[in-house]
This record gives C-alpha cells, structure tokens and sequence, in this order.
C-alpha cells in the first residue's frame, strides 16, 4: 500500500528559512497564503504539518518548486554518518537532537554538514599526501613488508633456533622467557638489562646505553613490552649482520628508510623469537585462534599476538591469512598489515560503520562484526569476519588514559569457521554489515 500521500510534512524549518529570504514577515505570509498568523507560527515551529493545500498556494504565491522545499538541505542520515566519524567520539548526539537540527534550522544544518565534508576532505588530502608511496620513509617500509606479505621465513627459522637456545640454557621449564633472555644477553653479550623509575627515564620507555652496554627500560612497561624489549635487543645483539644484510639487500631508497626498514625487521625477529613458529601456530590451530590463549601461553600482549597472526604463511603450516589495522580515537592509521587480502583502500581510512571505531566504547573487550566491501580498486568486493578491541599504548602508567588505540583484525568469512570467535553463528547466512572506505 502507498501511503506518501498520507505522511506528515513537518517543513516549519524550511518554511521559515523561505519567509526570511523573501523578507516577509509571518503576517505578511499569513495574509499572502489565506491562513492566520498563528497558524503560520505553529507550522514554523514543527507544531502542525504543512497541508498539501498549503503546499499547493505556496507554489502559486512564490514560484517555489515543492521538491526542493521538501527534500532540500541536510538529512538526517547525512548527519548521522557525519557524526560517526571518529573525531566526534564521546558526543554520542541522540537521533532526536538531529532531527530537530534538521526540521528547525536547516540552513544550521547545511553548514554543519558542509564544513564536516569540508574537514573530511582536507583529512584525505592530508593521509594521501603523508601516505604517497616514494614520499614517506614509512609508507616505503609498508610497501616493501607488503610485497613479502608480512612473511619473512629467513627471520622466523632465525628466531625459532635462538628461542631454542634459550630454552636449552634454562635450569628449570618454568623459568620466564625476559630472565632467559636477560641472562642470555650478560653471558654472551656483556649487556645488563635495568629497569628504572619513570622520573629517570622521563618519555623514554626503552633506551640502549652503548658506552656503559646497558638496556634501560622504565617501570611503566608492563610485563609484555618489557619482554618485548628484551628481545628486541636480544635479536639485534645475536643477529645484528644479519638484520643489516637483509635491510640492504631491499635497497630502501634513502638512510631514514634504510633505519627504519632494519627497526621493522628486528621487530619482526624478536616477536619470531618470543612466538618461534612451528609452536605459534600449532597452538592457534589448537585453540581456534583464541588470542587470550596466546598471551597466556607465549607472555605476550594482545597486540603482539595480533600482530604475530599476520605473518603465518609458511607453505608447510600456513595460518588464516589475517589482516590487521591499528588507529587511534580519531581514526588515524598507525598500523596496516596483511598476510592475503586486504579489505580497505590502500590509502584513507577504514569505514566509521567498521566496529573498529566501537571498540573505544567498551575498551579491553573484544567485539565481532561481518562486513562487507563492495568492489575498490578494481578488485571485487568481499565477506569479512572481523574482530576489534582497544589496547594501551606502550609505556601507559596510572596518570595516562590507558585504551587510547584499537586492534581489527579480520580474514575472509570463508576462514572464520577455523576461529573461537566464530562459535554460535550461522556463517551461511550471517547478519552483515555493508562498508566502503572512508
């Protein structure tokens, strides 16, 4: 059944918005439109719909063209994704205060919307420009990471045989993998490690004292990133040629390329060192990728975890092909790795109906969604299943807002059979949420 010809027209916004730009006063109007003034001041005010009659003498009277006065201006659902942008989290506007936006002051409304779209544009520029391959020392890494598709099986052998060695060194099995490595790096290395008060490392979290061989980390590390360091110095003390040796073997275009390319890298082998391989993934296949198992069983954090699932592509023992996004509260991108396909343009953001954006409502819980892309790129769309949850920067302590970053990672829906996550839903008809980049 049609039922346009019955809905209400609530245009008391528009309407007023009209009388001021022809000058008229609401009696001057009234009189014009054969209606009494009060009737025209509760029209303006939302109090009464506006007739078709009414509509009709309004055409006549003024030469308005209907559709515009009716459809003009900013909706309701323009205002709503607006609003769901990142960089209004923590307003959470209700719909009723929109609408009224809407209704009431329409021209307000406009210009709300003009200069969000206005900022959202300039945002891009701003990523695109910042992100443009050639251009950033960063944006070449990613590249170069992307090309192995995150997987880097010289570094994973490498790391699998010093975690060994550890091991073999240990007096008892359940001695931490952070003393192992400790005591590893004084016997073989002459290198202490010291953890200090934060007043003394000031906004250090982590710093390498060559002249006296010493490793400072502050007391804010948490028990993961400081094992984390540790390794990370422990990667670069054994295998420093190496690490050197592969950085230049890519042949990064300049020394602010060449530093950052040899950082990823270590980084790389020390999470290779801390998660060796073989044991990585027998346990994600025996858990169903359940990521808190993994912390547990490796002492790692959920990023460190997070991250190590990007990387199983070992033709021997492949992983689910994941991909990971890292952003802030307002939406910038710190982390982009994919070991298969990628869901998201390969510059921009992620789409705000992403529940990446949700997980700063309900920080250290993790959140699950199926989206959907439609076709980018030239490449066709997809099914995803995601997962999302806020993680605390490196080095949180009691006087900073902890949960300030978020974690989505996600595969195709043809994998999420394979995941803990995944237990209870019906992935052949799944309730999905169609996405686009941003």
């Amino acid at each position: 059944m049609d039922t346009t010809a019955d809905r209400k027209l609530f245009l008391g916004g528009r309407l007023k918005r009209l009388r001021r730009d022809l000058a008229l006063t609401q009696t001057a109007m009234a009189a014009d439109l054969g209606v009494s003034p009060s009737y025209l001041n509760h029209i303006e005010r939302n109090q009464r719909p506006v007739s078709a009659q009414l509509l009709l003498r309004l055409a006549q009277t003024y030469d308005v063209d209907l559709r515009g006065l009716g459809q003009g201006g900013a909706s309701e659902t323009e205002l709503t994704e607006a609003l769901s942008d990142p960089v209004f989290q923590g307003l959470a506007v209700p719909r009723h205060e929109i609408v009224q936006l809407t209704d009431d002051q329409p021209a307000l409304a406009d210009a709300l919307l003009r200069l969000y779209r206005a900022f959202a544009d300039a945002r891009t520029r701003e990523r695109t420009r910042a992100d443009a391959p050639g251009d950033s020392p960063s944006e070449w890494v990613r590249e170069h990471i992307q090309s192995r598709h995150n997987h880097f099986p010289e570094l994973d052998t490498l790391g699998e045989a010093l975690h060994d060695a550890l091991r073999a060194d240990a007096t008892a099995p359940d001695v931490s993998f952070e003393a192992l490595a400790r005591a590893h790096l004084a016997s073989r290395h002459g290198l202490t490690v010291r953890t200090l008060p934060a007043e003394v490392m000031v906004e250090w979290t982590r710093r390498y004292d060559p002249h006296r061989r010493r490793l400072l980390l502050s007391e804010t590390l948490g028990p993961s990133s400081r094992a984390f360091a540790v390794a990370y110095q422990l990667a670069l003390s054994e295998h420093g040629a190496d690490l050197e040796a592969m950085t230049q073997a890519a042949s990064p275009p300049d020394s602010a390329t060449h530093a950052l390319l040899k950082v990823s890298l270590t980084n790389t082998l020390a999470a290779a060192t801390l998660m060796p391989y073989a044991a990585f993934h027998r346990t994600v296949e025996d858990t169903g990728y359940d990521l808190a198992r993994l912390q547990a069983r490796f002492g790692v954090g959920f990023e460190q975890a997070a991250h190590r699932l990007t990387t199983l592509s070992r033709p021997t023992a492949r992983g689910v092909p994941f991909f990971l996004m890292r952003v802030d509260q307002a939406g910038n991108i710190s982390k982009r790795y994919a070991s298969g396909a990628f869901p998201f343009s390969r510059f921009g953001g992620a789409c705000p109906r992403w529940r990446l954006h949700s997980a700063f409502r309900t920080p250290g819980r993790v959140i699950t969604q199926i989206i959907e892309t439609p076709d980018m790129d030239g490449k066709p769309g997809g099914r995803w299943f995601t997962l999302a949850r806020t993680v605390d920067r490196q080095g949180h302590d009691a006087f900073t807002e902890g949960h300030d970053l978020a974690i989505g990672l996600g595969c195709e829906l043809k994998y999420a059979q394979r995941l803990v996550y995944a237990r209870g839903l019906d992935l052949n008809a799944p309730e999905v949420t169609p996405i686009g980049p941003a």
